[in-house]
């Protein structure tokens, strides 16, 4: 989450807090968890369902997912609607102006800064899929990142229903 992303005296983001991380040993891959942890909005299904798929550092690429969408809008991961009795999932919010081919409703003026922040949305939307297998490694994040160009592939839309 944003609290946990720390700036050293040059800008140099420093992570603070390695979330599920902490709680595995160096050849643990996943685990078993017997109570909820971390924050709402940057915890990750199978925390709450093993329906989705087990508790591993794919968790934590969701929650960094999760933080890359809140940079992108320039906001939290859930927006309160007019009534304040529901709440609309902010990254489906993304994904589909994404797929729309719009822009992200976001104010940039240079172009190449909006480029920026398509990429950041997709690489987000990539990390915050439902079932852990479907997110990257978080190397495989760093290297979407890193890629030059706008050639990423928008990942599948997780949030629609599939049952007929």
């Amino acid at each position: 989450k944003p609290h946990n992303i720390l700036l050293d005296q040059n800008f140099t983001p420093k992570v603070s807090d390695f979330g599920l991380a902490k709680l595995c040993a160096r050849d643990q891959s996943a685990i078993s968890m017997t109570t909820i942890r971390g924050t709402m909005g940057y915890i990750a299904p199978e925390v709450f369902s093993r329906n989705f798929g087990s508790v591993s550092y794919k968790s934590d690429v969701y929650s960094f997912g999760t933080l890359l969408l809140e940079m992108v809008g320039g906001r939290k991961n859930f927006k309160v609607m007019e009534d304040s009795t529901s709440q609309v999932y902010f990254p489906e919010s993304i994904y589909n102006l994404l797929e729309q081919g719009d822009d992200l409703r976001i104010h940039i003026e240079d172009e190449g800064d909006a480029k920026i922040a398509k990429k950041l949305a997709i690489v987000g939307l990539w990390c915050v899929q439902w079932h852990p297998i479907d997110r990257p490694p978080m190397k495989v994040v760093v290297q979407m990142l890193e890629r030059e160009g706008d050639n990423l592939t928008i990942p599948p839309n997780p949030f629609c229903s599939t049952s007929n």
